[in-house]
């Protein structure tokens, strides 16, 4: 027999069942919305995952054939390098000779241009400040070099070349000076209009936070942020800090606010979306993080993205050209600096690094 304070304890209990689950419906996201980002999630962390992907990253690569002609395994054009003024480096703003002296940003769109020579691609062009040009070709013969990046007529004399390129890499040694991020947006609209994919990094990001309509749903392009960059881009598209416990669900939620732009977050380890799936790439590095690897990296995708899309999604198994291309660019960098950091240990730079692409490249591509 129910006694009446039995009955009134239940009416009670049912009470606050109700009231639990109105506020999760207040306050919680959908189930269906819930599901669909679980099951986008695709974390590659087995070594057995790791292989598969590296095996999606292989078929996209090129054979080498004697029948080709130059520039048929890809003409990149790296856009970057500059003489900026102190009083225009914020970093260096309390420095008494901000006034006269300057800054030549010269070896960040170097080691891009050259990793995407020895990756693969035939022919590497810098578009850069005229200060910048006379170093940055001194530095190797090999490169085609443009000082034209600070012109009036900037836009128009790298859009000229545009139909010649198969890809872009934006950002390395740019610098933050207005005439030149003026110029670089109108390039990045022109790349659109044109289709070519862009691979944006260092202060081609800090445009893009400061605009991101420059590159929101142009699903051609690909964001490779640090930690410092991811959370400035963050915060300008999402309008929020990041949560740092859930790296994946933030470069997830990022790529989607961007219309489902491919997003690099560079760290520990490197976690890359498109918006619908996520790879972690954890192959082994080092602990040097020595400057320059970044534009290692951002030159290597440019090719890779390049001969990604040339392959087409039958290639890659269905999954994002350009993610499996991001997986590759990752890796590759990471191999790099394992092969150099075991030969030069603490003194390891980013030249060790690229002198150690091609051997790289045969052990997780080629063999």
């Amino acid at each position: 027999m129910v006694t009446r304070a039995g009955a009134g304890a239940a009416v009670a209990a049912t009470a606050v069942v109700a009231l639990l689950s109105a506020a999760l419906a207040l306050y919680r996201p959908p189930l269906d919305a819930v599901l669909e980002r679980a099951f986008s999630l695709r974390k590659v962390h087995s070594i057995k995952d790791m292989e598969n992907t590296l095996q999606l990253v292989r078929n996209i690569i090129p054979p080498l054939s004697s029948t080709k002609h130059k520039g048929q395994d890809g003409r990149i054009g790296v856009v970057g390098g500059c003489q900026e003024s102190l009083r225009s480096a914020p970093y260096l703003e309390h420095s008494h000779c901000r006034e006269t002296a300057g800054i030549t940003y010269t070896g960040a769109p170097y080691f891009a241009a050259i990793s995407a020579l020895k990756v693969g691609a035939d022919l590497s062009h810098v578009f850069c400040a005229s200060a910048a040009a006379p170093v940055i070709k001194a530095y190797s013969p090999e490169l085609i070099v443009h000082p034209v990046l600070d012109s009036p007529s900037a836009v128009d004399e790298v859009e000229k070349w545009l139909p010649r390129l198969h890809a872009l890499v934006v950002g390395p040694g740019l610098g933050r000076d207005d005439v030149l991020l003026r110029n670089v947006q109108g390039i990045l609209e022109a790349s659109k209009a044109r289709d070519i994919p862009v691979v944006i990094d260092a202060d081609g990001l800090w445009l893009v936070a400061q605009q991101p309509a420059l590159i929101q749903g142009y699903q051609k392009a690909v964001l490779t942020p640090n930690h410092m960059e991811f959370s400035r881009l963050y915060d300008a598209v999402l309008r929020g800090p990041v949560d740092s416990d859930d790296r994946h669900g933030s470069v997830l939620r990022l790529s989607q606010a961007l219309g489902n732009v491919t997003v690099v977050q560079k760290g520990e380890r490197d976690i890359l979306s498109n918006g619908q799936q996520v790879l972690v790439c954890s192959q082994e590095g080092s602990s040097r993080r020595c400057g320059g690897q970044g534009d290692l990296l951002s030159g290597s995708l440019g090719v890779l993205v390049h001969w990604a899309l040339l392959a087409g999604p039958e290639k890659t198994n269905g999954s994002s050209p350009l993610l499996v291309a991001a997986f590759g660019a990752c890796s590759l960098t990471r191999q790099c600096n394992h092969q150099a950091f075991q030969k030069h240990g603490r003194s390891t730079t980013t030249s060790d690094m690229i002198a150690e692409v091609g051997a790289a490249f045969r052990k997780l591509f080629e063999t």
